[in-house]
């Protein structure tokens, strides 16, 4: 009897495979430990992200109360907190769908929420970039 190859890709149907969620690891086969490596730092950058727009989002709701500043200092911190939330959901079924592709043999799946994320980014500058204007001309 020979023994299996350590480094041999396991299949999704392996005795005693109890690794969650199954709804990853019970298809197909292991890919490449790199690649899913890779998948779950990207997946880890998009929750830092998210977590950092919660975090600026306190910080600038606590600084507008202390200074007692403008209501829109408010919609911002609650834009991004929301905005935040979302990256983390976002983060958890952008590394679901590329773990799956990868363990299927299947192309990778377009980034859904970069355009998304690009015009919220454009669209809240250009908000803020007119208040500022805004704000300076009427002192």
């Amino acid at each position: 009897m020979t023994e299996p190859d350590a480094r041999a890709p396991k299949t999704a149907d392996a005795a005693g495979d109890e690794r969650r969620p199954r709804s990853v690891y019970g298809v197909g086969s292991d890919p490449d430990v790199r690649f899913s490596l890779a998948n779950e730092r990207t997946a880890l950058a998009w929750l830092r992200t998210g977590l950092g727009l919660v975090a600026g989002g306190i910080a600038l709701t606590s600084f507008a109360s202390f200074a007692d500043l403008s209501v829109l200092l408010d919609v911002v911190a609650a834009v991004a907190c929301v905005g935040g939330g979302c990256l983390a959901v976002y983060a958890l079924v952008a590394w679901r769908r590329n773990e799956r592709a990868m363990r299927l043999g299947r192309p990778l799946p377009p980034p859904s929420a970069l355009p998304v994320i690009v015009v919220g980014v454009v669209t809240f500058a250009a908000v803020v970039g007119a208040y500022a204007i805004w704000s300076g001309s009427t002192r």
